[in-house]
């Protein structure tokens, strides 16, 4: 009731007496409001009033197609619904979001999958506990190469330019030529280090033995400046999140030659992150949010919603590009060149479906993995004790209870072995699942997680191995 004391709820005497009875064991804030009927307690909630400790919040997103779901939410009227007075606040760079969430400029985030992980661990930062309950989506990004360097790895492989999805194969053969000529290495680039970007990119590149920390040099840009970056040659590619990759491609600068989905077939992108600090102060609103979130990415995966998903989330306030830019991957089609026709790739983004908000621990576990496999975390710790204190599955499911939906009973899962759509039946009722599949056909068990991190044949690791053996038994 906080703000609002003025108004008083008048009561009869039997309900007085209740009241009185209940206020001995709860607040009498809490008990008056028990004694208030079904009906004016949803008002309240409406207006924010029924338990929210914060209606008016402010969060962040990067000027990407994945930010949809944050938008969605706050143009349609879900945060409203649930008592939110929101605020979006566009930000420059993936520090910009990690940094003002750490300091509280704002309440929560559009975040990549791997942030809320380093923000705690202090991987390239100053370490703040930072959660996750919420996971934004799956699937979204693409590597994108100039023109030139396509024109090379064509001439250098032609057979493996050819198939689907492309691999690094002939990239390997265009570094090694160049190697023997004396030529500096390429220079590629990615949205942050501890980004999905990242580890996309090096995991396609390694896939083919590539050493991405020898072989090539890897910098960090922005997403909206990646375009100019490989219009200027200041790059040869990139991998990045749309519309970033269409957007070259329709300019007729490079060519998109493989998405993250035919890398992992849906695979966790971005997530909504808060710090442990705001989960634990703001509970009820942090639950508000979640479940606002949790509709308006149901209603954004509809396919009749989409061209009004591209017309919101287009606008300069947002992603502030091209709507038939926008619409291409949004509406289930990729293009890889401007020379090909668009193709259906239904999955590309994916904002519900297959279980795509539950934020998956084992999910946290694999990127864990990566950051061990590339030098980002140098010292042994518990993986799953870790994964377990970011990720929160608890927080999720407590949202999606009060929703009515069905939720995952459990918070581990092996990826890599399914190849086509499967029922995940350990859940409060049957959940439709996606292909997982790894397009080099490794499988993670992230109840061997050891033997995952041994299996890598191209690996940077400086973590004592025996160490880490010992905490992850």
């Amino acid at each position: 009731m906080a703000d609002h004391d003025e108004q008083k709820i008048l009561l009869p005497d039997s309900y007085r007496r209740d009241f009185l009875k209940k206020a001995a064991g709860v607040s009498a804030a809490a008990a008056l409001m028990s004694m208030v009927p079904a009906g004016v307690r949803s008002a309240a909630w409406a207006g924010g009033r029924d338990g929210l400790e914060k209606t008016d919040v402010t969060f962040g997103i990067i000027p990407l197609t994945d930010c949809a779901t944050i938008v969605v939410a706050h143009e349609k009227g879900f945060f409203k619904k649930y008592g939110l007075n929101t605020s979006v606040s566009k930000e420059a760079s993936w520090a910009n979001i990690r940094d003002k969430v750490s300091i509280g400029a704002l309440d929560g985030a559009h975040m990549l999958a791997g942030m809320p992980i380093a923000a705690t661990l202090g991987v390239g930062a100053t370490p703040k506990d930072t959660i996750t309950a919420f996971s934004m989506d799956l699937n979204g990004n693409g590597i994108t190469v100039s023109n030139e360097l396509y024109e090379r790895m064509v001439e250098a492989d032609p057979a493996a330019m050819k198939a689907r999805p492309t691999t690094a194969i002939a990239l390997k053969k265009v570094i090694d030529a160049d190697k023997k000529a004396g030529k500096e290495p390429m220079t590629f680039a990615m949205v942050f280090p501890v980004s999905t970007h990242n580890y996309e990119i090096r995991y396609w590149m390694a896939s083919a033995g590539i050493d991405p920390d020898k072989d090539v040099r890897l910098i960090v840009i922005p997403p909206p400046q990646m375009v100019a970056n490989l219009q200027s040659k200041n790059i040869v590619g990139y991998c990045v999140g749309e519309p970033w990759n269409q957007r070259a491609v329709e300019m007729g600068i490079g060519k998109s030659i493989i998405t993250n989905y035919e890398i992992w077939n849906n695979n966790p992108e971005k997530v909504f992150g808060v710090t442990k600090e705001w989960a634990e102060k703001y509970p009820n609103t942090h639950k508000a949010a979640v479940k606002a979130l949790i509709e308006a990415a149901a209603w954004a995966d509809k396919p009749e919603n989409r061209k009004e998903v591209v017309q919101i989330i287009s606008a300069k306030s947002y992603v502030n590009a091209p709507t038939d830019v926008v619409d291409n991957s949004m509406t289930g089609t990729w293009r890889y060149s401007k020379e090909e026709s668009p193709v259906s790739l239904p999955d590309f983004n994916v904002f519900y479906r297959y279980a795509a908000n539950f934020p998956w621990e084992s999910h946290a576990a694999w990127f864990i993995t990566q950051m061990i496999r590339w030098g980002q975390i140098d010292k042994p710790l518990d993986i799953r004790k870790t994964a377990a204190s970011i990720y929160r599955p608890d927080i999720y499911r407590q949202a999606a209870k009060e929703l009515g939906i069905a939720a995952p009973s459990i918070d581990w899962k092996p990826e890599g072995i399914h190849n086509k759509n499967w029922t995940l039946k350990q859940a409060t009722s049957p959940i439709e699942m996606g292909p997982d599949m790894f397009f080099d056909g490794m499988k993670y068990d992230p109840a061997k997680l050891m033997d995952y991190i041994k299996g890598f044949k191209v690996s940077n690791s400086t973590v004592d191995m025996k160490k880490l053996a010992k905490l992850n038994k």
